[in-house]
Order: structure tokens, then C-alpha cells, then sequence
């Protein structure tokens, strides 16, 4: 009964939420997206699986209906008609008989549920960018106080071991033996990769806000989730953090001070990492034989063998999407497989891997809007870059369309770097004391770094 009532309850906020603006309805859902792991870990019934989905469904409604601004008509018609497309193969995959009903259903969920979020992002503006980027900065504080519990006290003390945490009591390989930290996610891959995913909009906050205390908010948040980062103890992610923080720094303007502060914060990071072993599983990456095995091991199935046995796919369900452990055995010809590519070949066959390589190419065309000048352009870049590298190494993992809460954010993020900003978000005036604005007429300033 308690995880119905909060199936309903993520509904209702959810709705009301993105009732009142976007960006509401989004933190909303990134919140039940935060806890869904732990969740569910510990309330082991059926209806814990659709938590987040009913506030995602509750946040779909909400919306339903609503017009563009005059400002965001650019473009949308190229969002849609992907938006289409993307979820219109796979609505249809359903009505063939590859796959037991409820396993096509679960399928259909893990190859189309986010979608509509590419519509979304496109959607969002200033002040929906701003009331995510705080929401996210909270919502980081929370989850690294609990991979601060679980650092200290263990692991099974927040996750009891079932079929549902069993990918958590698999990944006991940090130094010491002990379990990567999950935080309050279904994984630690999914704890570290929404770190990552965070950092662009706490870097956005942290140089837009103009509340003082948004700024110490995002400041502080950002290396904690640099933190949380290594925590996990996931690689990839760290890759990428990695990544970001030097782009930041070499491509950014700032002041004097802004840079000095950011250069402290990834110091400090940076000697929790070299000081903690239980932080350095990175340092496997020097291993060039190991990382090469690890990457032929993903592949663990020839891809041209999938497209030879099943050229119109396996069905939705079939080729790797996860399954709740009560219907796992009912899969027909289970295909194990760590490639995101193969796994939508396996499930929608060619065809739904040509639309999808043919949006992907779509996105990276338009890499000149999401790389426009405009007051959120760090955080535009990145994220931008963040997707395509995503996407670009996406055949050495599975989970990039189905990962919770991680998935929302990309799929949004997708679409609004494909927006043109409008005249809303490029003149954001912080207008200049008015002497200076008497001598100076429309001065303003559109950037604090």
C-alpha cells in the first residue's frame, strides 16, 4: 500500500507541478527520480517499479496542450517530427507478436517513455533554467549526504540485498572490497553519471543566479558532486568529469576570483581523490590492456550475427532492456548484450536503428545552435558535448535510454540545445548602477563570469 500511495503521490506533485511552470514540473520529477533507488530497494512489491513512472506520466500531462512562445517557434517543428518518429516504430514493434504482451510493454517503456522530454527541453527557458538548476543543486546535496552515510556506515544499511539491489552487491570491487556507493539511485553508475550530468547547471547557477545564496548553493554543490563523482567509483563518469572541469577552465572567461575559487574546489577534489584509495578505481584506466579487454568485453555479442538472426529485431524487451526480476523468465531467446546500438537492433531491428542514427546525426549538425553566444552558454557546451560523447561511446554500455533519473536529463538537454535561445534568454538584463546607466544607455550585463 505505501508504494501505491506514493505511485499517486509522484502523480499529483508531478502534475501540479508542471502546472505552475516547466521548470517545477522537472524538479519535481528529478526528485522521485533521486529516491527511486532506494525506493524501491526497500519496498519490494510491484508497484515500487512505477514510482517515477507515474510522475513522469503525471509531468506529461501536465504539459499536454501547452503553446510555444512566440520566441521558441524556431525549430519546433524539427523537434516533433523526431519526437514522432523516435516513439512511432516502437508503438507500432508493440502490436507483433515477438514478445509476450507485458514484456513488449516494459520494452516499449525502456525504448520510448523519455522521449517526450526532447520536446520539453526544447521548451525550457530562463526561468525554468534556473529553478531546475537550483532544484539540482538540492536534490545533489541530498544524495551526497546519503553516499556519505552509506561511506561510512555500509552499503547494506540503506539497500538490503534482493533481485532487486543484486547490481549493486555485484560491484564489490573498490579497494578494501568494498561496494561502489550508490548514494540513493538504482546503481552507482546511475549515482556518478547524474553527478555528471548535474555539473553544467550548477556551473550555469553559479555564474547567472542573482541571489547570493543560489551562488553559495551551487559553489557548494559543485564539488561535492565532483565528489560524488568519485564515490561512485565508475570510470566513465570520472572520464567525463574530468573532461568538463578542463573545458571549463581553459575555455571559459571568468574573473580573477571566480577562477580562483574554482580552482580551489577542484583542488580540494582533487586531494580527496589522491589521498583516499577508496577513490582512485580510476587509476585501472593506466591499464591499457585491461581497458581494452573491458571494451571487447561490452561487445559481448557480434553485432552483425544480431542484424543476421534478426533484422526486424528480437521484439521490445528481448534484446537487453532491463526486466523486473518477475518477468524476467518470461523473455523469449533472452539476448545479454552491453551495446546500446545492438540493443535497439535487437529489440527494434534496422529500421528503428536507422531512425535513431539518422536523429543522432540530426543533433550533431546542429552543433552551431547549441554552441551560439548567449548567458548560458558554458552550460550549453557542455551539456551539448556531454550528449554527443554519451551517445558516441554508447556501444560499449546499454542504459542511455532508460537510466533513472540520468535519462531525463539527456533527453531534455538534447532539446533545449537544439532551441535557438530566444530574445528571453540572450537579454537577461543585470542592469548597471544608474549613473553608469545614464551615461551608458542599455548597458547591461549578460554574464557574471
Amino acid at each position: 500500500m505505501i508504494a501505491l500511495a506514493l505511485c499517486v503521490i509522484a502523480f499529483l506533485v508531478c502534475y501540479l507541478a508542471g502546472r505552475r511552470t516547466l521548470g517545477k514540473g522537472i524538479v519535481a520529477l528529478m526528485t522521485f527520480g533521486y529516491f527511486y533507488g532506494i525506493l524501491r530497494a526497500n519496498l519490494l512489491t510491484t508497484y515500487s517499479h512505477f514510482i517515477f513512472d507515474a510522475g513522469m506520466i503525471g509531468l506529461f500531462l501536465s504539459v499536454l496542450g501547452a503553446k510555444y512562445a512566440s520566441n521558441q517557434r524556431a525549430g519546433s517543428e524539427a523537434v516533433k517530427l523526431w519526437t514522432i518518429l523516435l516513439m512511432a516504430w516502437p508503438a507500432l514493434l508493440v502490436l507483433l507478436p515477438f514478445q509476450p504482451l507485458l514484456v513488449s510493454l516494459v520494452g516499449l517503456r525502456a525504448n520510448i517513455f523519455f522521449l517526450p522530454l526532447l520536446w520539453m527541453g526544447f521548451r525550457m527557458r530562463e526561468k525554468d533554467l534556473m529553478e531546475l538548476s537550483t532544484g539540482l543543486a538540492i536534490l545533489d546535496l541530498l544524495a551526497l549526504a546519503f553516499a556519505g552515510a552509506e561511506y561510512f556506515l555500509g552499503v547494506p544499511r540503506f539497500f538490503p540485498v534482493s533481485p532487486v539491489t543484486s547490481i549493486i552487491y555485484s560491484s564489490g570491487d573498490v579497494e578494501g572490497g568494498f561496494l561502489r556507493i550508490p548514494a540513493t539511485f538504482t546503481s552507482a553508475h546511475a549515482f556518478g553519471g547524474t553527478m555528471v550530468a548535474t555539473i553544467p547547471f550548477l556551473i550555469g547557477l553559479w555564474t547567472r543566479a542573482e541571489r547570493r545564496f543560489q551562488r553559495l548553493l551551487a559553489l557548494t554543490a559543485i564539488p561535492l558532486a565532483l565528489l560524488g563523482v568519485l564515490m561512485s567509483a565508475t570510470r566513465t563518469n570520472f572520464v567525463y568529469g574530468t573532461a568538463m572541469v578542463t573545458f571549463v577552465l581553459f575555455t571559459t572567461k571568468m574573473k580573477t576570483k571566480y577562477r580562483a575559487m574554482f580552482l580551489t574546489v577542484v583542488a580540494l577534489v582533487a586531494l580527496a581523490a589522491l589521498t583516499n584509495v577508496r577513490f582512485q578505481r580510476f587509476k585501472s584506466l593506466k591499464d591499457t590492456d585491461f581497458v581494452a579487454e573491458r571494451i571487447a568485453g561490452s561487445v559481448n555479442r557480434d553485432f552483425f550475427e544480431i542484424l543476421t538472426e534478426y533484422p526486424m529485431g528480437n521484439g521490445l524487451g528481448g534484446g537487453g532492456s532491463s526486466m523486473p526480476y518477475f518477468l524476467q523468465s518470461a523473455v523469449r531467446h533472452p539476448i545479454g548484450i552491453e551495446n546500446e546500438y545492438a540493443r535497439i537492433l535487437a529489440e527494434q531491428g534496422i529500421i528503428g536503428l536507422l531512425i535513431w542514427l539518422c536523429f543522432l546525426v540530426w543533433f550533431l549538425s546542429n552543433y552551431s545552435v547549441a554552441f551560439a553566444p548567449g548567458p548560458w552558454s558554458t552550460s550549453r557546451r557542455l551539456l551539448w558535448c556531454l550528449a554527443a560523447v554519451t551517445f558516441g561511446t554508447a556501444w560499449i554500455g546499454t542504459g542511455v535510454l532508460a537510466s533513472i533519473p540520468g535519462t531525463v536529463i539527456m533527453i531534455a538537454v538534447m532539446g533545449w540545445t537544439a532551441a535557438p535561445q530566444g530574445r528571453e534568454q540572450q537579454v537577461r538584463p543585470i542592469f548597471a548602477p544608474r549613473s553608469q546607466y545614464n551615461r551608458a544607455p542599455g548597458r547591461f550585463l549578460t554574464d557574471r563570469v
